[in-house]
């Protein structure tokens, strides 16, 4: 083992020091503490990648490199061993920087007690218990409840707690249920415990998807009953095979009969990712389930999926183990991680991404609503008001300022490959997004990105401070009388001729730029040519998430589940999103009306008119003089004009 606590450095095992089988690893700290373990095919190369070139490392990497002080690992034999033992490590020691999946939330299961003398069906969260068949996860308790209800007519077995039955018991009398044929009563010695866990395995059965069985049983009883004339049992049977078929629908069919599959799908930023699984059983999706990861280490959409096997299927019973998983992307031992799930099965076990039919479909869907799930995570997380007071100190303090940011401006550049430039503003107080003073730009100097920072910062700011001459805020702070060039009664933000807020009135705390330190020394120094010296700035860059100020040769490195990068990275991601929005409909617009900019004595107003009233230049393409005589303002001579042009153009 290699140790030290002077950086990575100095804890760098010695040439040929470390074996090239395969192996587990793990760094610990200062204090002994294993923070991260991994697994390799070959020992050296991985833990060498660690110190070969700590500068190129991703920022997440070299800080786990900076908190760690020693390194040590263990040889095994094979790929799966290694899986094994990384494992039951993980579990183990809880490594502060491997990837952990928590349950976006508390899942509801149908439960059977079929350990108690009675069982009893009810709904159960958290975990699991001996002796208890498990039917599930499903998204709501109410959707398991009335399945139950259903159910109960055909299979009435007990569902009141421990105290309803030994009262009900003791006073000899069954509760509701039983008098309205819900429950078969064991309570007060109506079956026997016998008959009454035959009931219980019957519903099991059906639970678990054999259900052709049940219904084909009671077809045959209830046309015995009606030979029989006993016309009111009959219509009862009839009843409960209706109530059964109900029950089955509630489950849908996807997939063929004989299908046994997880479906699992990802959805993900560099911050956090969302799994879901749909559970398929007979061919219907039995259940749901989500969760919610922090992306502590840099991990691609097959290493998610490699940890997410391990993690969810490791301590699961057997049974729990399907045929086949079906994953959006292959993890890189995906033949060691079958072969290790196969070995806790049982059996042989797939994992494949599927290609086309019905199983690629339902992949996307499972997609979809991991993109739900995601999204509604944010939304919890950014609605939340201590996490988002936390942010925004955690801000300051990563920057250096006096104060919290309570107004972040952030401003974003797009174009395509130099063409129709545009830029965004995009504007978030106390930490959520105010879309009514967002702002488009038109870019009007050439040079790149940095350039048109330059130019948008100046532009936005020199209207703030008009609006604040405007107002007399500048008068003032020369020593003039405050309101000598306002209407009174009209605050410094709010326009006296409409009573709106002024566009540009307000300063923001901190400007944030997508991009590097070019892009935030643009920003500085537009700022510093119009005397603004009260304003933060600081750079975003997108590869790394690295958070970059003025005149810094570093960048500030922001733990990656801080609250703070969260934030920066949500404002950095509405104005690229606001800004590319702009600039696609402004490129659609260009394309749209650049065919007929070169037909004489048709002006703006005539080429949008033709536009929105074809729909596309494609359309106008094809039409006649005489259909184009149709749009007002067009007549016939500049009707075959723009026939010729468009005709002149397509040959």
């Amino acid at each position: 083992m290699a140790r030290s606590a002077g950086g990575p450095a100095s804890f760098r095992p010695s040439p040929g020091s470390i074996p090239e089988s395969p192996g587990v690893y793990r760094f610990r700290d200062p204090d002994d503490r294993v923070i991260y373990v991994g697994k390799a095919k070959s020992l050296r190369q991985r833990l060498n990648s660690y110190f070969a070139d700590f500068a190129g490392l991703h920022p997440r990497t070299q800080t786990m490199l900076t908190t760690a002080a020693g390194v040590d690992w263990t040889v095994v034999g094979t790929e799966v061993e290694a899986l094994q033992l990384e494992y039951s490590w993980i579990k183990e020691y809880d490594p502060r920087f491997n990837v952990k999946y928590r349950d976006d939330k508390s899942y509801p299961y149908l439960a059977v007690t079929m350990g108690e003398e009675f069982p009893r069906v009810q709904v159960l969260r958290g975990a699991k218990r001996k002796g208890t068949r498990y039917f599930g996860p499903y998204s709501h308790a109410w959707a398991i409840r009335e399945t139950v209800d259903l159910l109960l007519r055909v299979f009435p077995i007990r569902s009141c707690s421990t105290g309803v039955f030994r009262r009900a018991g003791q006073v000899g009398r069954p509760c509701l249920l039983g008098y309205i044929d819900k429950c078969s009563a064991p309570c007060v010695g109506r079956i026997s415990p016998e008959d009454h866990r035959a009931l219980a395995e019957d519903f099991c059965d059906f639970m678990a998807g054999n259900t052709g069985r049940f219904v084909k049983r009671l077809e045959r009883e209830m046309a015995r009953a009606a030979a029989e004339q006993e016309y009111e049992r009959a219509a009862r049977l009839r009843d409960d095979i209706q109530a059964l078929r109900r029950a089955m629908e509630k489950q849908a069919v996807v997939l063929g009969d004989n299908t046994d599959c997880d479906v699992v799908a990802l959805a993900e930023d560099p911050l956090e990712a969302a799994v879901q699984v749909f559970y398929v059983r007979g061919g219907r999706i039995r259940g749901q389930r989500g969760w919610v990861v922090d992306k502590v280490e840099e991990t691609g959409p097959g290493e998610l999926v490699e940890r997410f096997l391990l993690q969810i299927y490791g301590d699961a019973a057997s049974d729990a183990v399907p045929r086949e998983v079906l994953v959006p992307a292959l993890p890189p031992d995906a033949d060691a991680i079958a072969e290790l799930l196969g070995e806790h099965r049982g059996g042989r076990v797939e994992i494949r991404v599927p290609q086309r039919g019905d199983k690629k479909d339902l992949l996307t869907t499972v997609e979809r609503n991991a993109a739900e799930a995601l999204r509604q995570h944010k939304l919890k997380r950014a609605s939340d008001l201590t996490s988002r007071s936390r942010a925004l100190q955690e801000v300051a303090d990563a920057l250096g300022l006096d104060q919290a940011p309570l107004r972040i401006e952030c401003y974003d550049v797009s174009h395509m490959q130099g063409t129709d430039v545009v830029a965004s503003m995009v504007v978030f107080e106390d930490g959520l997004a105010r879309k009514s003073e967002y702002r488009r730009f038109s870019v009007r100097t050439t040079g790149g990105d940095v350039a048109s920072i330059h130019e948008v910062i100046s532009r936005r700011f020199k209207r703030y401070l008009e609006e604040r001459s405007a107002t007399g805020e500048l008068d003032v702070e020369m020593g003039a009388e405050p309101g000598a060039d306002s209407e009174a009664g009209a605050g410094p933000g709010i326009d006296p001729e409409t009573g709106r807020p002024r566009k540009f009135a307000y300063p923001p705390n901190l400007v944030v730029v997508d991009g590097g330190p070019a892009q935030a020394a643009a920003a500085r120094r537009a700022l510093d040519e119009l005397g603004v010296d009260d304003v933060a700035v600081c750079g975003l860059a997108k590869r790394l998430e690295e958070v970059w100020l003025p005149d810094e040769e570093l960048p500030v490195i922001l733990p990656r589940a801080s609250e703070a990068l969260y934030l920066l990275q949500r404002v950095r991601d509405e104005a690229h999103r606001f800004a590319i929005t702009y600039h696609r409909s402004k490129r659609s617009r260009s394309v749209r009306e650049s065919a007929l900019d070169g037909v004489p004595g048709l002006g703006p107003a005539r080429r949008q008119a033709l536009i929105k009233h074809f729909g596309s230049v494609k359309r106008l393409r094809e039409a006649t003089a005489a259909q184009i005589c149709e749009v007002p303002g067009i007549g016939p001579a500049t009707a075959e004009t723009i026939v010729s042009a468009l005709k002149d153009e397509s040959s």
